[in-house]
């Protein structure tokens, strides 16, 4: 308890000697990860085979397919549009990307918000180090420069933590939300796999 208590208070020292702009990236470190957790989650295939093998399950065993993932209940929902398309003697195409267009709305959720904060992020920590540099130089601009040694100091120190922490914001949002980027783009791919391989079964 003694050395949480000790890891706390070094890291409001740490948060202090930063000024405002660090809590700041701090509080905007907190819906990055979690907007980096929910994309990690939700797209997260779930289930192993190409799409067309997929399909030929849930129409194979319906009602019985033991749903893994986002694209069974994607591939499900494709096929009861198209299945209620044909009853009313429609095209199944667009009834399909009716059905889809929610999940691809979820695996687009918090892309804007992490790439909004990955910028940010250094424009904030770039906004900490000029005010850290103004301290600085106002302390050098008073008349006994040796006297003012510990406002030098405090100035340069926030100077270099706020663009520290605004690097550490931004780096690990740029590479995780670039992963997940690519995931959200192979779902898109697939999402059209499903309406054109239901779509040309029909048109059979």
């Amino acid at each position: 308890m003694l050395a949480l208590s000790l890891y706390f208070d070094q890291f409001i020292h740490f948060m202090n000697a930063g000024g405002i702009v660090m809590w700041v990236l701090f509080v905007l470190n907190l819906p990055l990860w979690y907007a980096l957790g929910y994309r990690y989650f939700t797209l997260k295939r779930g289930t192993r085979g190409n799409i067309r093998r997929l399909i030929e399950k849930h129409e194979k065993r319906k009602s019985e397919k033991v749903y893994v993932g986002l694209l069974d209940y994607a591939i499900a929902d494709a096929l009861t549009a198209a299945e209620t398309a044909k009853k009313i003697s429609k095209k199944p195409r667009e009834y399909m990307y009716d059905a889809l267009f929610p999940y691809i709305i979820i695996t687009s959720k918090y892309s804007v918000l992490v790439k909004t904060i990955v910028m940010l992020a250094p424009l904030i920590g770039l906004l900490g180090t000029v005010g850290g540099m103004i301290e600085t130089f106002d302390a050098l601009q008073s008349s006994s420069m040796f006297a003012q040694g510990d406002s030098i100091a405090g100035g340069i120190s926030k100077a270099l933590f706020t663009t520290e922490l605004g690097l550490v914001v931004a780096v690990p949002g740029l590479i995780i939300g670039k992963i997940l980027d690519k995931k959200e783009e192979q779902f898109s791919l697939e999402f059209e796999q499903i309406v054109d391989i239901i779509s040309t079964k029909d048109e059979k």
